[in-house]
């Protein structure tokens, strides 16, 4: 509505503009008619007449550009150009080829059979006026498009907070009963210590209060601290093993009793590593290899996960780590929308697909600061 609005008004304006030019352009023509007739009574009277308002009438076109020539179109003399160049010949001579193309000469017949020619452009203010409802036109798109940036602005920092609200209330309903189930494995492994099974319910409850960890960190900006990256690659890997087919091969192409402290947030950048090997599963459809892969250099640590999945056409390298995409009939298709933000955002890495082969698999590399940017 409002860019229809816009183009209602500079088409109204560029309507009655072009409307009120046309008309100045016919007086104007007629004041240089008179001017001409001014010029050729000078030029027919004798010195006993009194052609002082004839001279008055020639002084007074102060805003016409005009170019005064004989018969065969040599310049006689010249009004209203650049004063610093009109002495150049070769610059009027220029002006007169592109008068030529703007409006038909006028005519002054002289005696004998002779006549000189008045050559004349638009005025500078005839010209401006020409050019101001575009102008106007342009500035009314700049200030709709401005308001329009604005008002989408505000818009998604208000859905931003709601979702931010969302988040935090969430990891605030789940924090009772993840407490709760927490302290009811800890009685039941005191009562019944051989029952196997509750170290597995409480790595659960202890990945769920983790989830609820990084909701109630949706919003604020996380707090960095010296981990050691292949511990927490590890633990991450041999949780993501134990919860996923057994179709589904792991292998760790680093070695597990290395150190490489860098500068992250343990909880976000397991999440990173869990939504990027989840995508990986689903490529695979539950059956293949995934390779994880640390290489260093002086001031980064690279983390590559290869999977054998269906692989990622070129053109969609970078679109799916946008919010909303996915291939996937269920889900938002938030998962490596939030990694990349994870990464880049709140780590000053890089998250990128390396490689991929539609058919054969794709890589994910992760570039990690090893100090803080």
């Amino acid at each position: 509505m409002l860019l229809l609005f816009a183009i209602l008004i500079g088409m109204s304006s560029l309507f009655y503009t072009n409307n009120l030019v046309g008309r100045l352009k016919k007086e104007e023509r007629k004041n240089i008619e008179l001017w001409a007739e001014a010029t050729r009574l000078i030029a027919i009277s004798d010195s006993s007449q009194n052609v002082d308002f004839l001279f008055s009438i020639i002084d007074n076109n102060n805003t016409v550009p005009v170019i005064l020539t004989d018969e065969s179109d040599t310049i006689i003399s010249a009004k209203n150009f650049n004063p610093e160049k009109t002495g150049n010949p070769a610059y009027l001579q220029k002006m007169l080829l592109k008068i030529k193309e703007k409006n038909n000469p006028i005519l002054i017949r002289l005696e004998n059979g002779h006549y000189n020619l008045i050559y004349y452009k638009d005025s500078i203010i005839l010209t401006m006026l020409m050019y101001y409802p575009y102008i106007q036109l342009g500035i009314i798109l700049l200030f709709i498009t401005v308001s329009y940036l604005a008002f989408s602005s505000s818009r998604k920092a208000d859905q931003n907070q709601v979702w931010v609200g969302m988040s935090k209330e969430t990891a605030h309903q789940l924090g009772t009963p993840t407490s709760s189930l927490a302290g009811w494995i800890e009685i039941l492994q005191q009562k019944h210590p051989e029952v196997t099974i509750t170290k597995e319910l409480a790595r659960d409850v202890e990945r769920l209060e983790k989830v609820t960890e990084r909701f109630s960190r949706i919003g604020s900006k996380p707090a960095l601290s010296q981990e050691n990256l292949v511990e927490i690659l590890s633990r991450t890997i041999d949780y993501l093993k134990s919860r996923s087919s057994s179709k589904v091969r792991f292998f760790s192409d680093f070695d597990h009793e290395r150190l490489i402290f860098i500068p992250l947030n343990h909880a976000l950048f397991e999440w990173v590593i869990e939504n990027v090997s989840k995508n990986a599963i689903d490529a695979m459809e539950g059956n293949g290899d995934i390779t994880f892969r640390i290489t260093e250099t002086d001031k980064t640590a690279i983390i590559d996960i290869t999977d054998t999945g269906k692989g990622i056409p070129k053109s969609s390298f970078k679109k799916i780590f946008t919010a909303g995409f996915s291939t996937k009939q269920r889900g938002w298709g938030l998962g490596l929308s939030l990694a990349r933000r994870i990464i880049e955002d709140y780590h000053n890495g890089r998250i990128f697909v390396r490689y991929s082969e539609v058919g054969r698999g794709s890589c994910i590399r992760i570039i990690m600061n090893r100090e803080n940017i």
